[in-house]
């Protein structure tokens, strides 16, 4: 497995080992010790799975304070357009999406907290799993408007909940998260 920075501070891209024989493939997109040597030691406390039609597109949410944490995402069936947004007030990439394909078995990436993530489904049954820090709370759960992002999404029409088309605007969102140091670090 191989983990290699993004242009969103604190994000990661994981290319998973894949083994293919002729009863089909064994991907393994976590080792604890190499996120730990990542810098990404905190334990996953969820685990969740989305299976979507082609032209669906998820997203962008975030998890608000005190739930917020580390994301893993990964693509496990068919193709995806994953996207990432930083809602860090002072991160160098704040506002700014940043996207990349990911393919199953276990292409993904590793989400920092107070970036919100999104993907569109390019394939029909496009199963993504996430493992998550912070446990799922509705009174934390939070995001912004896809179409809000300044993203060139692959669908002119994309199917979306009706919560993720009533979320904020970026414009409207108003951060609580701010981009430095984690609490207990000094500045580089």
């Amino acid at each position: 497995m191989m983990l290699a920075p993004l242009e969103v501070p604190g994000c990661l891209r994981v290319v998973a080992d894949v083994h293919d024989d002729a009863r089909g493939s064994l991907a393994k997109p976590y080792v604890a010790t190499t996120f730990a040597a990542a810098g990404v030691w905190e334990p996953f406390r969820e685990l969740f799975h989305s299976s979507s039609h082609a032209g669906v597109v998820r997203g962008m949410h975030v998890a608000l304070p005190p739930d917020d944490g580390v994301k893993l995402v990964v693509c496990v069936v068919g193709e995806a357009l994953d996207v990432l947004v930083d809602l860090r007030r002072g991160s160098p990439a704040y506002g700014r999406p940043a996207a990349f394909n990911l393919r199953g078995p276990g292409d993904g990436l590793v989400v920092a907290a107070g970036v919100a993530h999104g993907f569109a489904a390019l394939t029909e049954g496009c199963v993504m799993s996430y493992g998550t820090v912070g446990e799922h709370a509705a009174a934390t759960d939070a995001g912004v408007r896809f179409d809000s992002i300044g993203f060139a999404w692959p669908f002119d029409r994309p199917l979306v909940s009706e919560r993720d088309a009533a979320l904020p605007t970026l414009a409207e969102f108003v951060s609580p998260f701010v981009f430095g140091p984690e609490p207990g670090e000094e500045e580089p």
